[in-house]
């Protein structure tokens, strides 16, 4: 019997804009190679290239040429893509991805700008992960919350079952998920044979199926035909398939994970002891300020400030509020749209 291929099917198509102005449209997070010298989709390539057979890329035309040249310099080969004219979600991306493979294909599905640590018990998950794949289930990766976080998605679970899946919690109910003790973070990482997951699409969302069918052999070196994805309808895996589905399976997952989805998140990354390129520390007799910065920072007088320094513009936060980025970039992105 021939073994099953496993292949890790990068998803890499958004612009990390809580990230700005570290982050650009021309160069958004994933690619921004400030850890080690290296981007979280490096990253995300050699955490896993002794783990599966092949790499799948799903990404858009601006960041196929960003993508391909990091995999290059690592020598790491992408066997596969799909390029997305227009973005639809991930359900549809891991649709296409599923109908270019043979049937019994383990897909392990990984976002592009995550970060992990303790990489034997990745590895140890990921094992786990694929072993309830082979046996049909589509296995979840559930991350033990470290506090009531309001940014990620929830996994309620009892065992390996997962009972539901919620949405990004208001302060007050995930408190109580974290007091309850039988909940994990969604890391937004999935493992499945191809043919599990359109089965399950099928029956909970065929006309999306259809029109993905529809939109293969539109493809050419890649790139999905135009008409055909527009008329794919957009959602994302949790919304069309794993909130309903009653095959799902979470893996315990005790490594080090984290989106690094804001500045307060790549400071706490830092603080664990983890090198961030031109990331500075800047203690006075007022506490800690940290500064995103090549040049030497130096602070008085002021507490928990963080600085983000680039070649055109300044940012200043409050240390802990790095969620007000989202306000900043979208009073600039019409104004000033050279700053984006």
């Amino acid at each position: 019997m021939k073994e099953q291929k496993v292949i890790n099917v990068i998803l890499s198509g958004g612009s990390g804009t809580r990230l700005w102005p570290l982050s650009r449209e021309n160069k958004p997070k994933q690619f921004l190679q400030i850890f080690e010298g290296k981007s979280l989709y490096q990253h995300t390539l050699l955490r896993n290239k002794e783990l599966v057979d092949e790499f799948m890329l799903i990404t858009n035309e601006k960041q196929y040429i960003d993508a391909k040249k990091q995999a290059d310099e690592l020598a790491i080969n992408i066997a596969a893509k799909i390029i997305e004219p227009i973005g639809r979600n991930t359900a549809p991306a891991i649709a296409l991805a599923a109908l270019s493979v043979e049937k019994d294909t383990i897909l392990f599905v990984t976002p592009s700008d995550h970060m992990t640590a303790d990489q034997l018990q990745y590895q140890d998950c990921v094992a786990k992960a694929i072993a309830l794949a082979k046996n049909n289930s589509i296995a979840t990766f559930g991350i033990k919350p470290t506090e009531a976080h309001t940014g990620y998605g929830y996994i309620e679970y009892e065992k390996e079952d997962v009972l539901k899946f919620w949405e990004k919690p208001s302060a007050k109910d995930a408190q109580l998920f974290l007091e309850k003790g039988n909940f994990y973070w969604n890391s937004g990482m999935f493992c499945f044979k191809a043919s599990v997951f359109l089965e399950e699409l099928e029956k909970y969302d065929p006309k999306m199926l259809n029109a993905c069918k529809i939109a293969m052999p539109t493809i050419k070196n890649g790139l999905v035909g135009m008409n055909a994805m527009k008329k794919i309808p957009a959602d994302s895996i949790d919304y069309a398939v794993l909130e309903k589905s009653q095959v799902i399976k979470t893996v315990p997952s005790k490594f080090y994970w984290t989106d690094l989805g804001s500045f307060d998140a790549i400071i706490n990354y830092f603080e664990r002891g983890n090198q961030v390129d031109n990331l500075q520390q800047i203690s006075n007799e007022k506490g800690s300020n940290f500064a995103f910065s090549n040049k030497k920072i130096i602070a008085a007088g002021v507490e928990n400030i963080i600085v983000v320094d680039t070649a055109d513009c300044i940012l200043l936060l409050p240390k802990g509020k790095s969620d007000l980025v989202k306000e900043v970039y979208n009073s600039i992105k019409d104004s000033n749209n050279k700053l984006i």
